[in-house]
């Protein structure tokens, strides 16, 4: 018994990229797989991250374009720029909401989802949704850090519309 020593590169070109890659066991398909998956899961928490939103718990799930999200948020506001964040994401085609929230310190109304589409601009949705195209700049901060420039929204976007008393 002992270790014997070979030229790494005499020898048969059995161990090289182009073979790994031909070699599709359904068990290395798997694998790739999975690593997708978990390279989308950094990805997905790195955009909760950017919110820079406290979430206690915080975890994602990811399979079949569905996002399921965990944790506690600080309040219904919080949660809902949460879920509107995953599921601005190419490649998300819905969120679960597993979220719960700390403590509701007053009734806050859940904020209406909107879809914006072609044509459409934050004042001409306030003034469908507010009677007022003024108002577009509550639809802005309610969309914030999402939305960073009220005139940078595209077709297919989710945003919030809060209801004018909250």
């Amino acid at each position: 018994m002992g270790l014997f020593s070979f030229l790494k590169n005499a020898g048969a070109k059995v161990l090289t990229k182009k073979n790994a890659k031909t070699v599709k066991t359904p068990e290395v398909i798997e694998l790739e797989n999975e690593i997708l998956r978990k390279q989308k899961l950094i990805l997905l928490n790195g955009v909760v991250e950017s919110l820079s939103i406290p979430v206690k718990n915080l975890s994602l799930d990811y399979d079949d374009e569905v996002v399921t999200v965990y944790g506690t948020a600080q309040s219904q506001t919080d949660k809902e720029k949460i879920i509107l964040a995953l599921g601005n994401v190419s490649g998300v085609a819905a969120v679960d909401d597993r979220l719960s929230i700390v403590k509701k310190a007053k009734k806050e109304k859940a904020s209406e989802m909107y879809t914006v589409q072609k044509g459409d601009s934050l004042s001409k949705i306030a003034k469908a949704h507010y009677g007022d195209a003024r108002k577009y700049k509550r639809i802005f901060e309610a969309n914030k850090p999402m939305l960073k420039d009220p005139n940078m929204i595209y077709p297919g976007q989710v945003l919030r519309i809060p209801a004018l008393d909250a």
